[in-house]
């Protein structure tokens, strides 16, 4: 990781923006000591990917049988 002080950072923050955006993380110092990370944004995840990923997970997961979701609630009730 790549440190910069705070002066050059607020100098160069177009550049340091745009080298984030390539996947660096770039440290910024303030009086020699590290304030803040400078790192690409997490990817966005469409909604479709995420029911794609719960329907993949649902079809994973095994039947009991006899075991609802009704019982293991009036079971927890007791």
């Amino acid at each position: 990781m790549r440190k910069v002080g705070l002066f050059e950072a607020k100098q160069k923050l177009s550049e340091l923006v745009n080298r984030a955006k390539s996947g660096e993380r770039i440290g910024i110092t303030q009086r020699g000591k590290l304030a803040a990370v400078i790192g690409p944004a997490p990817s966005e995840v469409s909604l479709k990917e995420v029911f794609d990923n719960i329907d993949r997970i649902r079809k994973r997961v095994r039947k009991v049988k006899g075991l609802t979701v009704r019982s293991l609630i009036e079971e927890g009730r007791v």
